[in-house]
């Protein structure tokens, strides 16, 4: 099931499902560990003598968020129970702590006795090992710990403070389903403690009056020992939660509207679009600077392996959408986690875990029995092109000056290194991290890293280098133009395969990571090779069904869900893909009117989100539904990305401010 409705604080993260059960719980880093390993936290509601999980078909669930915050907004309606609960989860956007609130409302005209049950089902550090569960009378909640991993469920409804109804169990071990069965029959056994593979489950009872509303408050608080957690029962005691949940939801409307942005040329669900996806991305970004690329568990039956690791190429894209946001503070925090783990010569490795440890990879070191270089070039090169971008907007010196030297000079001098004979840069893997060879993509995004490297030089008076990356920039241009650029098909191959005669086999897949050549100033948006390039992107990786969109590359295998008619289908349409076909849509447009084509592919998006604005990496070619890990962080990325540089054309165009802090950027750029 695709993730919906991702809340968190950069520390504490909770995704859910589609029926509203929580199935991902990361601290105390976004990404790592997963202490729920995709295992749904129940919820369960008894009223009078009858019982229903939130997984039951039997629910109508709109599940959404409040507006401009990150605090969930969802309906449950279940008529055979004869009620509807309004619920609405937010971690504290300060502290680690889960609050969830519930409004039990009675459909029937009559009292009713209404009990909710709460399971955690906690395989803490991403293991069910050693696990400890157990009632605490002095925090009047249950509490499941291991070694530093701390965590209370309590509580409070109309009658009292605290947890009154719990049990403890085994799961998984034999025939032991789960405590979450205990709840069924309307009561819990009360086992104090149990140690293992355990889960919990934690009950409150409600007395719903006719026709009206009976509320209950439930709250995971999360700490490093039982002290972290006392101290946190204590804050909630003296604050309330529903103090610290209405702060957090001002807090993130704040943080998601600070910037005085006219949004009066776009049409209202364009913006909201555009304020849900900046909060969406803030979920996935760690507070020590990594950036993750998606938050899903699911993917593993798929590929053994998930996506929330710290890719360079997809944090770099990311920081750049989040500094045109004006969101800066976590701009520069990705550009010190990179200063952290860029090797000492100069490049990034293939991907790494939350807290800058390498992560797992798929590249061998070896290869036809000779030493290769396990990396994905793009990626040191977009770290660079990105910094610039960052630093274009916001001038800040004193944040570049140290990272001058550990990455500008550095991954800079790697790139000239790294270049064959011809100028173009050595073998390395794509982008979709499928092929090794020299990409378009990666020689586009290499020339805009040297231009950025050049950038950066004549700032600091360093004449020598400035005049090496530029004249690298330029010669990688023009073998890019001789050797990628093929007249009689009138478009850039997608990849060169260097041979033992020292020329090339080309690779002419139509793709669009072609985009790169203008985004990263490659070449301009209007050359006629790179027209020429966007045109054969629109005629061969348009899905050709009612969803619409633009896939990847030809013949994409990746999740494939059509597998005969590849001209009408040339794979999954991509949120990203369509995204970057209406960026150069928007760097080509002359008039107002021509720019408001563009719409139409926003709108686009809009459609292929969750009602909460939830945007996946893909969706199925016939029916429109998520496809592979939703949220993507990159997905979220591109909407800010392609809406402000949509604002920023209008401005140019209307000769009307747009508000848009990346209109101060100082367009000192050399070509």
């Amino acid at each position: 099931m695709p993730r919906d409705l991702p809340v968190g604080n950069g520390e504490l993260m909770v995704a859910f499902d589609d029926r509203y059960q929580a199935r991902d719980l990361f601290w105390p880093r976004i990404g790592m560990p997963n202490h729920a390993q995709g295992y749904p936290q129940r919820l369960g509601f008894w009223v009078d003598g009858q019982f229903a999980w939130v997984d039951d078909d039997a629910w109508q669930r709109d599940l959404r968020y409040k507006p401009e915050t990150l605090a969930t907004d969802c309906l449950l309606r279940h008529d055979g129970l004869g009620i509807a609960v309004r619920c609405s989860d937010v971690v504290d956007y300060h502290s680690p702590v889960w609050f969830r609130s519930f409004e039990v409302e009675d459909l029937t005209g009559k009292m009713r006795d209404a009990r909710i049950f709460i399971h955690h089902d906690l395989s803490i550090d991403a293991s069910p090992v050693g696990d400890t569960a157990y009632f605490d009378p002095e925090l009047q909640g249950v509490v499941h710990y291991k070694d530093q991993r701390w965590f209370l469920v309590a509580g409070e409804d109309p009658l009292r403070y605290g947890v009154e109804h719990f049990t403890t169990g085994t799961k998984r071990i034999g025939d032991a389903e789960g405590t979450w069965r205990d709840a069924e029959d309307g009561h819990l056994s009360r086992n104090p403690i149990a140690q293992g593979s355990v889960d919990s489950t934690v009950g409150f009872h409600l007395h719903v009056p006719a026709g009206g509303v009976a509320r209950a408050t439930v709250w995971l608080a999360c700490g490093d020992s039982r002290a972290a957690l006392v101290t946190l029962h204590d804050k909630i005691a003296l604050k309330t939660a529903r103090r610290m949940m209405d702060r957090t939801e001002a807090y993130w409307r704040l943080w998601a509207l600070k910037e005085p942005i006219d949004f009066s040329p776009l049409p209202e669900p364009i913006r909201d679009m555009y304020v849900r996806s900046q909060l969406v991305l803030r979920t996935q970004v760690d507070n020590g600077g990594a950036i993750l690329a998606a938050n899903d568990s699911d993917i593993q039956t798929f590929a053994g392996d998930t996506y929330s690791y710290m890719w360079p190429r997809d944090g770099a894209l990311v920081a750049y959408g989040l500094a045109l946001a004006g969101q800066s503070e976590l701009s520069r925090s990705f550009f010190r986690f990179c200063d952290n783990i860029v090797e000492p010569s100069g490049w990034f490795r293939h991907k790494y875990n939350p807290n800058g440890t390498l992560a797992s990879s798929w590249h061998p070191e070896v290869l036809d029995g000779r030493q290769v270089l396990a990396v994905q070039q793009d990626e040191t090169a977009l770290v660079l092109w990105s910094l610039r971008e960052h630093f274009r907007i916001y001038r800040d010196v004193e944040f570049l000056k140290p990272l001058y030297n550990s990455i500008v000079i550095p991954c800079a001098n790697w790139l000239l290194d790294h270049r064959d004979h011809h100028g173009l840069p050595k073998p390395s893997w794509d982008l979709w991290e499928e092929r090794r060879g020299v990409h378009t993509f990666t020689v586009a995004a290499t020339i805009g890293a040297l231009k950025a490297a050049a950038e950066f030089a004549r700032d600091m008076g360093a004449m020598d280098h400035e005049e090496r990356f530029l004249a690298g920039a330029r010669r990688m241009t023009d073998a890019m133009l001789e050797y990628l650029w093929v007249p009689e098909h009138e478009r850039f191959a997608r990849m060169a395969v260097p041979t033992e005669q020292g020329d090339y086999r080309l690779d002419m897949t139509v793709d669009a990571a072609n985009h790169g050549i203008f985004l990263f100033g490659a070449l301009p948006a209007d050359d006629p090779r790179v027209v020429a390039d966007m045109k054969a992107v629109r005629e061969h990786l348009t899905v050709k069904t009612s969803i619409g969109g633009v896939a990847r590359y030809q013949r994409d295998y990746y999740h494939r869900i059509e597998h005969q008619d590849l001209e009408r289908v040339p794979g999954n349409p991509w949120i990203i893909c369509t995204l970057w076909v209406a960026l150069h849509d928007i760097e080509t447009a002359t008039t107002i009117e021509e720019l408001n084509q563009v719409l139409e592919v926003f709108d686009w998006v809009g459609q292929r989100a969750r009602p909460s604005g939830v945007l996946p990496e893909q969706v199925h070619p016939h029916n429109g539904d998520p496809v592979s890990v939703s949220p993507l962080t990159w997905s979220h990325a591109v909407v800010v990305t392609t809406v402000l540089r949509w604002l920023l054309k209008h401005a140019e165009l209307s000769g009307k401010p747009s508000g848009v802090v990346a209109a101060l950027a100082r367009q000192d750029a050399l070509r």
